[in-house]
Protein backbone atom coordinates (compact mmCIF):
# COMPACT_ATOMS: atom_id res chain seq x y z
CA UNK A 1 0.00 0.00 0.00
CA UNK A 2 3.30 2.47 0.61
CA UNK A 3 3.96 1.99 -2.93
CA UNK A 4 0.32 3.23 -4.32
CA UNK A 5 0.48 6.58 -1.44
CA UNK A 6 3.99 6.77 -2.41
CA UNK A 7 3.48 6.90 -6.46
CA UNK A 8 1.06 9.34 -6.03
CA UNK A 9 2.36 11.44 -3.87
CA UNK A 10 4.94 11.76 -5.77
CA UNK A 11 2.89 12.12 -9.24
CA UNK A 12 1.07 15.08 -7.18
CA UNK A 13 4.37 16.49 -5.89
CA UNK A 14 6.22 16.66 -9.50
CA UNK A 15 2.97 18.01 -11.00
CA UNK A 16 2.66 21.04 -7.94
CA UNK A 17 6.48 21.68 -8.68
CA UNK A 18 6.19 21.36 -12.43
CA UNK A 19 3.40 23.53 -12.78
CA UNK A 20 4.78 26.47 -10.25
CA UNK A 21 8.08 26.23 -12.48
CA UNK A 22 5.79 26.93 -15.27
CA UNK A 23 4.22 29.33 -14.42
CA UNK A 24 7.55 31.31 -13.20
CA UNK A 25 9.11 30.74 -16.54
CA UNK A 26 6.98 32.33 -18.43
CA UNK A 27 6.40 35.05 -16.17
CA UNK A 28 10.65 35.34 -16.24
CA UNK A 29 9.68 36.31 -19.94
CA UNK A 30 7.75 38.48 -19.42
CA UNK A 31 9.66 40.11 -16.93
CA UNK A 32 12.55 40.22 -19.35
CA UNK A 33 10.75 42.69 -21.52
CA UNK A 34 10.61 45.18 -19.22
CA UNK A 35 7.28 44.15 -17.43
CA UNK A 36 7.03 44.57 -13.40
CA UNK A 37 5.32 41.49 -12.03
CA UNK A 38 3.69 41.43 -8.16
CA UNK A 39 4.36 38.67 -5.54
CA UNK A 40 0.05 38.45 -6.18
CA UNK A 41 0.58 38.23 -9.70
CA UNK A 42 3.07 35.35 -9.39
CA UNK A 43 1.04 33.38 -6.69
CA UNK A 44 -2.57 33.82 -8.61
CA UNK A 45 -0.59 32.79 -11.98
CA UNK A 46 1.17 29.52 -10.28
CA UNK A 47 -2.74 28.71 -8.66
CA UNK A 48 -4.23 29.62 -12.44
CA UNK A 49 -1.44 27.01 -13.88
CA UNK A 50 -2.15 24.29 -11.52
CA UNK A 51 -5.76 24.13 -11.96
CA UNK A 52 -5.72 24.54 -15.17
CA UNK A 53 -3.04 22.38 -16.07
CA UNK A 54 -3.59 18.96 -14.71
CA UNK A 55 -6.22 17.43 -17.43
CA UNK A 56 -3.06 17.23 -19.72
CA UNK A 57 -0.18 17.64 -17.90
CA UNK A 58 -0.84 15.32 -14.68
CA UNK A 59 -1.51 12.40 -16.84
CA UNK A 60 1.69 12.86 -18.60
CA UNK A 61 3.63 12.85 -15.24
CA UNK A 62 1.78 9.94 -13.96
CA UNK A 63 2.30 7.59 -17.04
CA UNK A 64 6.28 8.97 -17.32
CA UNK A 65 6.98 8.43 -13.55
CA UNK A 66 4.99 5.22 -13.75
CA UNK A 67 7.42 3.68 -16.59
CA UNK A 68 10.57 5.73 -14.54
CA UNK A 69 9.67 3.98 -11.41
CA UNK A 70 9.29 0.79 -12.91
CA UNK A 71 12.71 0.56 -14.58
CA UNK A 72 14.45 2.22 -11.39
CA UNK A 73 12.77 -0.73 -9.86
CA UNK A 74 14.38 -3.26 -11.79
CA UNK A 75 17.92 -1.73 -11.48
CA UNK A 76 17.35 -1.29 -7.66
CA UNK A 77 16.35 -4.76 -6.99
CA UNK A 78 20.28 -5.21 -8.16
CA UNK A 79 21.82 -2.50 -6.82
CA UNK A 80 19.75 -2.06 -3.65
CA UNK A 81 22.37 0.35 -2.15
CA UNK A 82 21.38 2.80 -4.76
CA UNK A 83 17.58 2.87 -4.46
CA UNK A 84 18.04 7.03 -3.27
CA UNK A 85 19.99 7.90 -6.31
CA UNK A 86 17.83 5.63 -8.39
CA UNK A 87 14.16 7.27 -7.40
CA UNK A 88 15.70 10.21 -7.64
CA UNK A 89 17.19 10.29 -10.98
CA UNK A 90 14.08 8.47 -12.32
CA UNK A 91 11.84 10.94 -11.42
CA UNK A 92 14.06 13.73 -13.44
CA UNK A 93 14.80 11.68 -16.46
CA UNK A 94 10.92 10.45 -16.76
CA UNK A 95 9.96 14.52 -16.45
CA UNK A 96 12.03 15.44 -18.94
CA UNK A 97 11.71 12.42 -21.20
CA UNK A 98 7.92 13.82 -21.27
CA UNK A 99 9.09 16.82 -23.19
CA UNK A 100 11.96 15.18 -25.28
CA UNK A 101 9.48 12.51 -26.39
CA UNK A 102 6.50 15.17 -27.13
CA UNK A 103 9.35 17.45 -29.83
CA UNK A 104 10.11 14.20 -31.13
CA UNK A 105 7.06 12.32 -31.80
CA UNK A 106 4.57 15.29 -32.01
CA UNK A 107 6.68 17.95 -33.18
CA UNK A 108 5.23 20.45 -30.64
CA UNK A 109 6.79 21.79 -26.96
CA UNK A 110 3.29 22.26 -25.45
CA UNK A 111 5.00 23.93 -22.61
CA UNK A 112 7.14 27.14 -23.77
CA UNK A 113 9.31 27.25 -20.58
CA UNK A 114 10.68 23.78 -21.44
CA UNK A 115 11.64 24.89 -24.97
CA UNK A 116 14.85 26.67 -23.18
CA UNK A 117 17.59 24.12 -21.29
CA UNK A 118 16.72 25.98 -18.19
CA UNK A 119 13.74 25.21 -18.59
CA UNK A 120 13.79 21.61 -19.25
CA UNK A 121 16.38 20.71 -16.17
CA UNK A 122 13.27 22.69 -13.56
CA UNK A 123 10.93 20.33 -15.08
CA UNK A 124 13.59 17.48 -14.15
CA UNK A 125 13.93 18.62 -11.15
CA UNK A 126 10.14 18.75 -10.59
CA UNK A 127 10.76 15.03 -11.07
CA UNK A 128 13.45 14.31 -8.73
CA UNK A 129 11.30 16.15 -6.03
CA UNK A 130 9.27 13.33 -7.24
CA UNK A 131 11.15 10.72 -7.02
CA UNK A 132 12.83 12.18 -3.33
CA UNK A 133 9.02 11.83 -2.02
CA UNK A 134 8.55 8.21 -3.44
CA UNK A 135 12.02 6.91 -1.90
CA UNK A 136 10.90 9.08 1.63
CA UNK A 137 7.49 7.68 1.74
CA UNK A 138 8.24 3.37 0.85
CA UNK A 139 11.96 3.24 2.45
CA UNK A 140 9.87 1.35 5.57
CA UNK A 141 8.59 -0.80 2.74
CA UNK A 142 12.46 -1.49 1.73
CA UNK A 143 13.67 -2.03 4.93
CA UNK A 144 10.57 -4.27 5.84
CA UNK A 145 11.78 -6.63 3.06
CA UNK A 146 15.52 -7.03 4.62
CA UNK A 147 14.30 -7.74 7.99
CA UNK A 148 12.35 -10.75 6.01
Amino acid sequence: MRVVIGYGLAVICSYLTGAVLISQGNISRITDLGFEITLTQRLDSAGHDIMNMYSIYLPLIAIALLIAFVVAAQVIRHLPHLRLIGYILAGFVGMIAIHVVLKQVVGISGIAPARTLAGLFAQGVAGALGGYCFYWITQQVGSDQAER
